[in-house]
């Protein structure tokens, strides 16, 4: 009968909490459970707790609390409440919090019916395994073999398995002979809710490296874009004044035009005709 009346009053504490947190909090995220272990739940509690609250609670309780809380843009998340989920509040840029995430992530021994989060490489080499039977379950995943020293080799480096492919029970029971690791275990944002605007996983996830490779791609091509222009900015007005420089030399040297700037090239130039025509006028019998 305890557990009866208590469990009233604690579920009214945490719908509380929730109506809290979210007018607590600038942005809501939404996380799924699969895979994530206890442990892991606290290190992230620890790692975020300055500017970011973690809440796992009944979807049905969580909705209505949102809800009467009048949490504004809750209509674009109602129909994510599905499965076991974990709700995110945080002060924290959810595309930065989704990155941190991303690399805070573990990697786990693989099970039979495991999504490949991403492609699975099984790297050429000694394994370090005497042959036997088990020469028929690498054979059986499609990856090439040689026995040499006593040992099995891999011949080449293979890809097992694309990513969203599901795990076979035979493919799980070779990665783990094999000391491969391959599933990442961890939160991924799956959506979040941003000044009313609700944003995917895919949306989340920046590939900062790829970013930064066409930010820099893109800084280049403007500063070769205004140097050409002749359009002045402080980030290539020095650039521009020596390429005018080197436009002014170049008319002056074509067009024999003297200055204290270029008159000891233009001794050379004349000096080099002059001796081009000497040449010339000896070969024609002038001395």
């Amino acid at each position: 009968m305890s557990k009866r009346t208590s469990y009233p009053t604690k579920k009214e504490q945490m719908f509380k909490n929730i109506q809290s947190l979210s007018k607590e909090y600038k942005y809501i995220c939404i996380a799924r459970l699969e895979k994530i272990r206890s442990v892991q739940l606290m290190m992230l509690r620890k790692m975020l707790r300055d500017d970011t609250k973690l809440s796992v609670i009944k979807n049905r309780v969580a909705l209505k609390a949102l809800k009467e809380a009048k949490l504004e843009g809750i209509e674009k998340i109602e129909d994510k409440f599905s499965g076991q989920i974990l709700l995110i509040f945080t002060n924290q840029n959810p595309f930065k919090l989704s990155i941190l995430l991303s690399r805070n992530k573990v990697s786990l021994p693989a099970k039979a019916g495991d999504i490949a989060s991403e492609d699975i490489l099984v790297p050429a080499g000694n394994t370090g395994l005497a042959p036997g039977p088990v020469l028929s379950e690498f054979k059986e995943v499609n990856v090439p073999t040689k026995i040499d020293g006593g040992s099995i080799w891999i011949a080449k480096d293979t890809v097992v398995a694309r990513k969203g492919d599901v795990i076979s029970p035979k493919l799980a029971g070779l990665l783990n002979r094999l000391n491969i690791k391959p599933i990442k275990a961890g939160l991924t944002i799956t959506f979040a809710l941003m000044e009313n605007t609700l944003l995917s996983e895919d949306e989340l996830l920046l590939d900062l490296e790829k970013l930064s490779e066409d930010l820099q791609k893109a800084y280049f091509e403007a500063r070769n874009l205004a140097i050409n222009l002749s359009y002045y900015t402080k980030d290539v007005i020095i650039d521009l004044l020596c390429k005018a420089y080197l436009d002014a030399q170049n008319l002056a040297m074509n067009s024999d035009y003297i200055s204290k700037d270029d008159v000891e090239k233009l001794l050379i130039k004349y000096q080099f005709k002059a001796k081009t025509l000497y040449e010339i006028l000896k070969e024609k019998g002038y001395n």
